[in-house]
């Protein structure tokens, strides 16, 4: 016989705490890191470790802020964003990654981890948020349309890697 304890999943959501991220969290945050890399296909891109995140995040001049999603002081997920500049709209934030440990997906935690950064987002009287998202991940592109996100098509994420900006400067 099957036993659903409705009341698990509503403890649970009433514990998760979204707080930004600490130093000391930035070991599991590069294995959510590495997690979503595996989901999206891209295991072996992760070039980044701990002190990396550590440099960048937490420095005089951070390059991005990260929340975490915190059960039992475990975090289970996270959100990392930086302020990006658009000559059209002024300030902007960009979403790089939200992701949330495969066991505790479909509990609404990402859900409230997206909802903490719009709500920084209209904190920072940003005038857009932005982020990607591959064309295959229906789920969550239909969350985010759900959410009053556009989906834009006409546009193309376009990228030069470490190796690619080394061969193009030599080139005359």
């Amino acid at each position: 016989m099957l036993i659903i304890d409705f009341n698990y999943n509503f403890a649970l959501m009433n514990e998760i705490l979204i707080r930004k991220a600490k130093i000391s969290d930035m070991a599991t945050v590069l294995d959510l890191i590495k997690e979503l890399a595996e989901f999206e296909k891209e295991a072996k891109s992760v070039s980044i470790n701990v002190n990396d995140l550590i440099k960048d995040g937490f420095s005089d001049n951070p390059k991005f802020t990260c929340l975490v999603a915190d059960i039992n002081n475990s975090v289970v997920g996270m959100a990392l964003f930086y302020g990006r500049y658009s000559t059209w709209k002024g300030r902007t934030l960009h979403l790089e990654d939200l992701i949330v440990k495969k066991a505790f997906r479909g509990k609404g935690i990402g859900k409230k981890l997206y909802r903490k950064f719009i709500q920084i987002a209209k904190v920072e009287n940003v005038r857009r948020a932005e982020w990607v998202a591959l064309d295959w991940n229906i789920n969550a592109i239909k969350f985010y349309k759900n959410s009053g996100a556009k989906v834009l098509s006409d546009w193309k994420t376009i990228q030069i890697d470490k190796k690619a900006i080394n061969n193009y400067l030599v080139k005359k």
